[in-house]
């Protein structure tokens, strides 16, 4: 079983009892690996488990037992092995004799690393890798201590890298061997404290400067998520398996923010182990998800990625002036893939969309002032870059060889497929980015017309939104199936595999009202609906397959955007029901929802079948139950009057009760309760 902790983009994937394999576990920095290595033995024997678990997102504990081994009787030594990970990482090991007679014992460390970068230590990860065909590792790093010292320090070949490995005791060090020879008499503990700091610079501190880190790390981590738990509204709901699916999911966005260099605040990161950082469009969803929490992410998310929106045109990287970003990488990353990267064709629409929401929010016109460039800057890139071919649509095709093939959501190489399983060749323009575009510019008009006082401006784009709902209306829709196509090809031919993406349609507004049924009705049908979630892909289509990452599994994040498109349709029966199945099938994942699960039929199993190596937690994953909290009560803001609307539509008979306090809007806190079957919203007393 592996264990993710971390504080930032900061982590470490370690086992059940703490300790770094060597293989694509470690503890991981600025993406990358500082350290591979860490393996505790007690007379050469590895400890065996008594438990183990987090006790917060940034530490864990782990209690241990002596191996049996000779002049170890069982049960003879406990071990406690506490773990915390902020800017490097520091264990504390206590033993402690149990019986009633002296014990004489070596304790060892082995530590090592190799300093990979994160994206060749994923190559080796058998589900979203191939280790058969990865490039090998960096060979281990060389080792330095000086004899008396506390200290070892593992320092990169050829390069400028280094961990430091500090000791609270003195111990016997040979290569990058530890050991420790112990004699406890009954009763007697002993304790050793490890600290780990890395450093890509090669910069080394002082042990001094390093004890006074951690502690104020401690205190300063701790300090984050009570402030975050302070300021997200408390849920109070008999209904056990919503409160505790909303109570993980605050718990795994808290643990998922990351401190922009900018000062400017805290934006998710996308998911652990492998996506701990910028990514355009899983940061936008999020942020998207969660404004039920406030409106912090989301402007922290506007500002970082406004700050990194491209400028020029530059095909190594994919970029074009006003594209919003895909990726950032950092480190030994950079090396390996890319720093910046902006191949994807969603993420400049969906920052305009964002933009909207955060307004409509927090009525706040200075932040539409201040993306005011910035915005401009997205709708020139969708009408000038965009559009590659000038026929009104958005469609992708990589101009760097090293950049993503496929650059909507479904971002696999195999996911652009036709019905009876043929490939789309690119440039592809994606049915859910044409929904996007379509939404952008209609949310855009309302802010330059409240805001911007530009009337002209707004005309335009609500014109320019129109006409793209009658001709994508014309050219996706699959009149023999009744749903929209998944994209057009490069010959403009839809491809007409039915799939999750026509949820997002629903959700943008870009479906006439008089199809709005036919697809909402496609969306539900047995083909797409397992009983726990919405397919990413039917299973009429050729290309089926329930372990298919894009291609049949379940993604909580798009079913959640499916449930959204339902409620705009007017089917909030039919939201009820993906609440109810995804909120149950969170409770086999220890409420915590995965990036995706497989796509069987739920009558075939008792339970969801879990992918792989699905990231956990996984940002727009963790968004889920929130969208889905925000949607049970039909909350809107309604920025003409600066109030909270909540209802609409009968909440569930088991939402009964449910409070929600203290949600943040134009600088206000609100109260929600269901009362007698009834969404009530009131300000909140001071």
């Amino acid at each position: 079983m592996r264990m993710t902790i971390l504080e930032g983009s900061t982590f470490c994937i370690c086992d059940e009892i703490g300790d770094l394999d060597g293989r694509t576990s470690g503890l991981f920095a600025e993406d990358t690996r500082f350290l591979s290595r860490l393996e505790l033995r007690v007379n050469g024997v590895r400890p065996l488990l008594l438990s183990s678990g987090k006790v917060e997102y940034f530490s864990a504990a782990f209690y241990l037992r002596n191996p049996v081994v000779a002049g170890l009787p069982q049960d003879s030594l406990s071990i406690a092995r506490e773990r915390f990970v902020g800017e490097g990482m520091q264990d504390h090991l206590a033993l402690r004799n149990e019986g009633g007679e002296p014990l004489h014992f070596e304790l060892a460390l082995d530590i090592g690393t190799d300093f990979a970068d994160i994206i060749s230590v994923k190559e080796h990860d058998f589900a979203l890798g191939d280790p058969l065909h990865a490039r090998p590792l960096p060979a281990a790093a060389g080792v330095r201590h000086d004899d008396g010292s506390n200290q070892l320090v593992l320092e990169e070949h050829g390069g400028s890298a280094k961990t430091q490995v500090l000791l609270s005791r003195t111990g016997q060090i040979e290569g990058s061997r530890i050991r420790f020879e112990l004699e406890l008499a009954p009763r007697e503990r002993w304790d050793v404290r490890i600290d780990v700091v890395p450093s890509l610079s090669g910069e080394e501190s002082l042990p001094l400067v390093i004890e006074r880190r951690f502690g104020e790390g401690r205190a300063h981590v701790q300090a984050s998520l009570d402030a975050w738990h302070l300021q997200v509204p408390r849920l109070r709901t008999s209904h056990d398996v919503l409160a505790r699916s909303y109570s993980q999911s605050v718990a795994d966005l808290a643990a998922l923010r990351m401190r922009t260099g900018n000062g400017i605040g805290m934006l998710p990161a996308a998911g652990m182990p492998w996506f701990m950082t910028v990514f355009g469009r899983d940061t936008l969803i999020t942020s998207l998800q969660t404004m039920l929490l406030g409106p912090e992410l989301a402007t922290a998310s506007l500002d970082a990625l406004a700050g990194l929106q491209a400028t020029e045109d530059d095909p190594t990287i994919d970029a074009e002036p006003g594209k919003i970003l895909h990726e950032l990488r950092r480190g030994r990353a950079v090396e390996t893939w890319f720093g910046t990267y902006y191949g994807t064709v969603d993420a400049t629409p969906l920052f305009l969309v964002l933009l909207s929401e955060a307004w409509r929010w927090t009525a706040d016109a200075g932040l539409a002032e201040r993306l005011r460039e910035p915005a401009l800057a997205a709708l020139r890139w969708i009408d000038e870059h965009g559009d590659r071919d000038g026929d009104g649509f958005v469609e992708y095709e990589r101009r760097t060889p090293r950049g993503l093939e496929n650059q909507s959501w479904k971002d696999s190489g195999d996911s652009q497929r036709f019905h009876d399983g043929r490939f789309a060749r690119t440039p592809i323009a994606p049915a859910e980015v044409q929904g996007y575009v379509y939404d952008a510019k209609v949310r855009i008009a309302e802010i330059a017309r409240a805001v911007w006082q530009d009337e002209a401006q707004a005309a335009r784009l609500e014109a320019e939104a129109a006409e793209l709902q009658r001709r994508f209306d014309e050219r996706f829709w699959v009149e023999e199936g009744g749903f929209y196509a998944l994209a057009l090809d490069a010959d403009k031919q839809p491809v007409d595999s039915l799939c999750s993406n026509i949820g997002h349609l629903l959700w943008s507004g870009i479906v006439p009202e008089g199809r709005r049924a036919a697809v909402a009705d496609r969306l539900l049908t047995t083909e797409l609906w397992s009983g726990w979630g919405i397919r990413t892909m039917s299973t009429a289509d050729a290309a089926f397959n329930p372990l298919s990452y894009h291609n049949g599994t379940v993604w909580p994040h798009d079913t959640s955007l499916g449930a959204w498109g339902l409620v705009r349709a007017g089917r909030q029966e039919d939201m009820h029901r993906i609440a109810d199945a995804l909120l149950a099938a969170s409770r086999f994942f220890g409420w915590s929802l995965p990036e995706v699960f497989a796509g069987y039929e739920r009558r075939e199993t008792p339970f969801p079948i879990a992918y792989p190596t699905a990231a956990r937690p996984q940002a727009w994953a963790a968004g889920t139950p929130v969208l889905l909290v925000r949607l049970l009560l039909g909350l809107e803001p309604d920025v003409a009057s600066r109030q909270l609307r909540g209802g609409g539509v009968a909440p569930p008979a088991w939402a009964e009760g449910l409070r929600l306090d203290r949600v943040r809007a134009f600088g206000t806190s609100f109260d929600v309760c269901v009362e007698s079957g009834q969404v009530v919203v009131e300000e909140a007393a001071a």
